[in-house]
């Protein structure tokens, strides 16, 4: 009789700390980024900002990932991976920074930006290891429904 290892899972408790620390980050956010003071045109140039660089993290998370083991990915978009996420930041940082407003507000929108980014990687790996923990259960449960001869054979 074979024995199968246990999968690993991560608790509850984890996941709705994931999700509340995102759901936080995002509030913290569109909160900072509703009430900015200025133009509007400042305002919508700070929300795609901080949307490219929300995409882009999750572009880059979803890439270490998939390139953990061996490369399944070509160096080109290694590089289109790497340098969005990089020229997002940099744009949302210059444009944080050149943005005429209180040195306080900034760093709001600075800490935010930044807890947000932290927690798309985060979520992205919670997500990312649900999903291979459902994998790796239907392959031992469809291994264990498979006839004896199959499975000696396998």
């Amino acid at each position: 009789m074979r024995t199968h290892p246990a999968i690993r899972r991560d608790t509850s408790a984890w996941k709705a700390q994931v999700w509340i620390s995102f759901g936080t980050a995002v509030t913290l956010c569109a909160t900072g980024l509703a009430w900015l003071p200025g133009e509007d045109i400042h305002r919508a140039f700070m929300v795609m900002g901080y949307v490219f660089c929300l995409s882009s993290a999750f572009a880059l998370a979803k890439f270490v990932r998939d390139n953990e083991i061996r490369k399944t990915d070509t160096p080109m978009w290694k590089l289109v991976v790497w340098g969005g996420f990089g020229v997002s930041m940099a744009l949302t940082a210059w444009g944080l920074w050149r943005m005429g407003i209180n040195p306080t507000y900034k760093a709001y929108l600075g800490v935010s930006w930044l807890f947000l980014i932290s927690s798309v990687f985060t979520l992205a790996k919670t997500l990312r290891d649900a999903h291979e923990a459902d994998l790796a259960q239907a392959r031992m449960e469809g291994a264990a429904l498979r006839p004896a001869s199959t499975q000696d054979a396998a």
